[in-house]
């Protein structure tokens, strides 16, 4: 199966480092506690993954991470016959490892993969909790501990892209935004260590560069980059430097748009 899927069992140790913006930790663990699918929507690099993975831990479950994509069928979820060495077996997808597990499946992007692969959810995100496996005649019933999370940034969303109205009422939803200045230093010195003073600097050349969003950049400066640039800081990178290859040359990669950037690093480390 060509796909990305993360395992995080219960043996790992710590709780993913996280920081709640509003109620979204109550909303999950309602959600988990009635059965009810979650939806999260945001923008890339906001949190969502690290959120799930946090809750997971939180609530003592296994966790299948799918990272959608365009060639993503529904029988890579579910599974498939593969032939082996005593003949061809059923091997199950992460969707149906998660549900006999009683795991939460989170797919990542969810509105990346193919039209006929979120058919496959329906069953799942009803009254049902359902799996029917049509190539092994079993139907699975999903026990108590199963959740099924998706995610997607709706600023990619379009004619072509977007998640039918028929499948985005199944779920709950919340929706993610970038951490405000306080939350996010709080992120940053939690994740990387990195002292006040430069990690309120890296704030606000993130929020600089993230009112430029809507005029000459697709994507916003990302928490993820912003601890990236911590990261590499804190190694005793130079500032500077650390800022363009986190937080500039990610974001574009016109000459032009590289340079004005660069101006905007320059002013916000000279304040």
């Amino acid at each position: 199966m060509d796909m990305a899927v993360e395992t995080q069992t219960t043996s790992d140790q710590e709780l993913p480092f996280y920081r709640a913006q509003g109620n979204e930790i109550a909303l999950f663990e309602h959600a988990w506690r009635n059965q009810l699918p979650v939806l999260i929507k945001g923008p890339t690099g906001c949190g969502k993954t690290r959120f799930v993975q946090h809750m997971a831990k939180r609530l003592d479950r296994p966790l299948y991470t799918v990272a959608c994509h365009d060639d993503l069928t529904a029988a890579d979820l579910v599974g498939r016959h593969l032939i082996g060495d005593q003949g061809t077996y059923w091997c199950d997808g992460p969707l149906t490892r998660a549900l006999r597990e009683g795991a939460i499946c989170y797919l990542d992007e969810v509105v990346e993969a193919r039209k006929d692969t979120t058919v496959v959810l329906h069953p799942l995100t009803d009254d049902r909790r359902i799996l029917p496996l049509e190539r092994t005649g079993e139907t699975l019933q999903a026990p108590p501990g199963f959740m099924l999370v998706v995610s997607y940034n709706p600023g990619y969303q379009n004619l072509l892209k977007g998640m039918k109205p028929s499948t985005r009422q199944r779920f709950l939803a919340m929706s993610f935004d970038f951490p405000s200045p306080e939350l996010e230093l709080e992120v940053l010195i939690g994740e990387t260590g990195i002292d006040n003073e430069r990690g309120e600097s890296l704030v606000r050349l993130a929020n600089a560069l993230r009112a430029l969003k809507d005029h000459d950049l697709e994507e916003a400066a990302s928490t993820r980059l912003l601890v990236y640039a911590a990261t590499l800081i804190n190694d005793g990178f130079a500032l500077r430097e650390a800022c363009r290859a986190a937080l500039v040359e990610p974001l574009t990669d016109d000459e032009e748009t590289l340079a004005a950037l660069m101006e905007v690093v320059d002013a916000s480390l000279d304040r």
